[in-house]
């Protein structure tokens, strides 16, 4: 359980990292379940469905291997 927590972790840190470059390739970031909001002049985005769809990804790559 610890090592699916690490892998979403990551996942949601190069999501947030990468974003403008996922979402202009890959429309990843802008999907429903996304969000992002503004608080006190600063914009918040956390890609959950993003975050869901490529760790999925992902297991189905590991799991082919």
């Amino acid at each position: 359980m610890v090592k699916w927590a690490v892998v979403v972790f990551l996942l949601v840190l190069l999501t947030g990292l990468f974003r403008s470059e996922l979402s202009r390739v890959l429309r990843i970031g802008r999907l429903p379940g996304d969000f992002t909001f503004r608080l006190r002049g600063r914009v918040f985005h956390f890609p959950f469905t993003s975050t869901l769809l490529l760790s999925l990804l992902a297991w189905l790559i590991l799991r082919s291997i």
